[in-house]
């Protein structure tokens, strides 16, 4: 017996210090990304101003207000106007230069607190996260209570599949009483939406879709190949996901844009169906088998290192063994890419509305910086500027009524702006590296957001997302 209580001890006393560990590791984490405080005793935090003498691209119409004021009062678009006189606050000389909505990436994967800062480095103030866990709630809470500077931060619970799709990522659902019961554990712990993934069949799918219907969450769907996927046009189901999900379901890997058009017709009967192609990160797939040495580049230092070590790793070895099994294979992903750009072009010409979603944070899909390829993409199919720039701003605003403040500049919505040297609506790439960004109201300069890239590069957390994620599994399966 005195041994068993002396093992006992032992194990207990390493219990007491594999959690002391734990939570120095997650202190030391937390206290990495310090920078992006918000500190409401400096002058930093204001989020009232004037802007003078600049050039507002609405976005709810096609238009350059030329030469404007614009006053943002607690975070909040005040006036717009030719004059505007109003004492006490900071006023900021625009210098000529152009005023847009702030971009809004609505299809992205938030691993740690670095990724805020690169999101609003490059332009990104709001984000939909696709894959939620406890860490996105404490996340959310700090950003509603600005306590942090962010984008504006929207989360899914998690993901909700099919009985058969077994992995630690998934939260597999085997009878309609428990996906009713876990739509309502989402709401009443605070997650926005509802993702559904695959494996979903048509009795699992109903319970959700109507449970989501009476807890009044909005359903984000990756379509489930259990079901048909014209089940996926319905009204509670805000946006469909992935172009390349078109090809895999419905033509049967089958590039053939007769057949594509019928399935185009089909969504555009639906008026409230958005599509996220997501674009950019099954590109990646082909950067991945064009580069060799594409984990050791220096952009691949933005990931997260947990990421970089597992998913970067995995997802390169796959396509990599694929291109030396069947060289053929490079072409064939490089043609169903192309396809996917005349999937975008389709849908914009049957007016399906396009919303701009990366699917940032996995493989080697940077999060911020894949944004601009992923317009670039849209520009392709030949989107004009003002078409292109919708699909990250009011197009993507309008997707779920919490999300109605942002899109577009217009009094009484929310300040997150950007401050670009040249005009969006002649060349995309005056979107990158703005020279101020406003989320609420709160103006970062282009030092402030280098710093922020330069924080995030190269980061050892490691350890710390990995706690998180046991965290999640702990907690959610």
């Amino acid at each position: 017996m005195k041994i068993v209580k002396r093992i006992l001890k032992i194990v207990f006393a390493l219990i007491g210090l594999l959690v002391l560990v734990g939570i120095i590791t997650l202190w030391i984490d937390s206290s990495g990304t310090n920078y992006l405080e918000i500190n409401k005793n400096e002058s930093i935090s204001s989020n009232s101003y004037l802007i003078k003498n600049v050039n507002v691209i609405p976005m709810n119409q096609d238009t350059v207000l030329v030469g404007k004021m614009v006053y943002i009062k607690e975070g909040i678009i005040e006036k717009i106007a030719n004059t505007i006189e109003v004492e006490g606050i900071e006023i900021i000389d625009g210098d000529d230069k152009y005023l847009t909505p702030g971009l809004i990436d609505m299809h992205v994967h938030v691993w740690d607190r670095y990724e805020l800062g690169l999101y609003l480095s490059n332009g990104v103030t709001a984000v939909r996260n696709l894959w939620g866990m406890p860490m996105h709630l404490r996340i959310k809470e700090d950003v509603m209570e600005e306590n942090i500077f962010s984008p504006a931060f929207f989360t899914t619970g998690p993901k909700l599949t099919g009985s058969e799709f077994i992995g630690d990522d998934n939260l597999n659902l085997n009878t309609p009483s428990e996906a009713k019961d876990k739509v309502i554990s989402y709401k009443d712990r605070g997650y926005d939406f509802i993702k559904t993934y695959y494996g979903l069949d048509k009795a699992v799918f109903d319970a959700v879709i109507e449970q989501a219907k009476i807890s009044e969450m909005d359903i984000v769907a990756h379509p489930s190949q259990k079901v048909p996927f014209s089940y996926h046009l319905n009204s509670q189901i805000k946006s469909i996901e992935h172009a390349e999900e078109i090809v895999q379901q419905p033509l049967q890997f089958d590039l053939d844009s007769i057949k594509l058009q019928s399935v185009v017709d089909s969504i555009s009967e639906f008026k409230h169906t958005r599509y996220s192609p997501t674009l950019v990160v099954f590109n990646n797939i082909y950067q991945m088998m064009m580069n060799d040495s594409i984990l050791d580049s220096d952009p691949l230092n933005y990931m997260n290192p947990l990421i970089k070590m597992d998913d970067s790793k995995k997802q390169f070895d796959r396509w990599y063994n694929a291109k030396k099994e069947d060289p053929t294979t490079v072409e064939r992903i490089k043609s169903q890419h192309d396809f996917h750009v005349t999937i975008v072009k389709k849908l914009h010409e049957a007016g399906v509305p396009i919303i701009c979603g990366t699917d940032a944070g996995i493989g080697v899909t940077l999060p911020g910086f894949s944004i601009h390829k992923e317009l670039a993409f849209y520009k392709e199919a030949g989107l004009s500027n003002y078409e292109v720039l919708k699909t990250a701003t009011v197009n993507a605003s309008q997707t779920h009524a919490m999300m109605n403040q942002l899109g577009t500049i217009e009094e009484g919505k929310m300040a997150n702006l950007l401050l670009v040297d040249k005009n969006p609506l002649v060349s995309l790439s005056a979107l990158k590296n703005p020279t101020y960004v406003f989320v609420k109201g709160r103006k970062l300069n282009r030092a402030a957001l280098d710093s922020f890239n330069e924080k995030a590069k190269n980061r050892k957390n490691l350890m710390a997302t990995a706690l998180r994620y046991l965290e999640n599994l702990i907690i959610e399966k």
